[in-house]
């Protein structure tokens, strides 16, 4: 396993970027082939960055047994979202980093069921808007996501300068393309399969009952679940175990050193 810093230009964005990724040794890992690897995207949540997940879950732990690379961008805070203020984050995450990425590692997979999308909190969003918002992903998880802005217009108004260079005022924002439910509900084309994972302490966790609900009456295959748990790294690294499980890679499970 080798873990990469690649720094690159993006044409999108217009600036270097950096993005961190874990490449599986084709040696040390049982059934893996030197080509067609799968392809995990990882997003980080707000204040993180493509370090956030190394440096705080120990991810390159979680998988050194397991045949999946993984790439974990940054979108600062522009919730990967096309911006209103002209920074195009979905358009460099979604399409111009998977360029980037098979360009220089071209025995990871293009194949759209080889293809992964996960993250938390902004990332979470993150994970079903680029799913939502293409046909590159046949899975995608969210960790403790923003999935609804329901009962948060509030923010819209308290933060007008931030949530509005990121997606317009609040009537912009409604039946958007940046509306999770909104997008879900004008899916078409085969669905990707979700997973959404909310503690029940999280300020977040009514809106994930809500949008488990609402995207399970789309006939989404979503699998929902919930338990004890805040806003914090220590549920995000037990869970993210869970969505290596969920997967369909061969995770081989690391023990934990006592």
């Amino acid at each position: 396993m080798a873990i990469i810093n690649l720094e690159y230009y993006s044409e999108v964005l217009g600036m270097n970027r950096n993005v961190k990724v874990i490449y599986p040794e084709a040696s040390k890992v049982k059934g893996i082939t030197e080509s067609d690897i799968p392809v995990l995207y990882l997003l980080h949540g707000m204040s993180g960055n493509e370090n956030s997940w190394l440096s705080r879950s120990g991810i390159d732990r979680l998988v050194r047994k397991t045949n999946v690379a993984i790439v974990m961008p940054s979108t600062d805070l522009g919730f990967y979202v096309n911006t209103t203020y002209g920074m195009n984050y979905f358009d460099a995450t979604a399409i111009e980093l998977p360029k980037v990425i098979h360009n220089f590692f071209p025995h990871l997979s293009t194949k759209r069921e080889k293809n992964f999308i996960a993250g938390l909190s902004m990332g979470g969003y993150g994970a079903f808007r680029l799913a939502l918002g293409t046909n590159s992903f046949s899975y995608a998880a969210s960790l403790s996501g923003v999935l609804t802005f329901n009962g948060m217009e509030d923010r819209f108004d308290e933060n007008a300068a931030y949530w509005g260079g990121i997606f317009g005022n609040w009537e912009q924002f409604k039946g958007s393309d940046n509306e999770i439910l909104s997008l879900a509900e004008r899916y078409e084309g085969e669905k990707p399969k979700l997973f959404a994972w909310c503690g029940k302490q999280d300020e977040l966790y009514l809106g994930n009952e809500f949008a488990a609900s609402e995207l399970k009456k789309m006939n989404f295959d979503l699998t929902y679940e919930t338990s004890d748990g805040i806003h914090e790294w220590y549920y995000w690294t037990k869970m993210i175990e869970r969505v290596f499980e969920w997967l369909p890679i061969d995770y081989v499970k690391e023990e934990r050193a006592i």
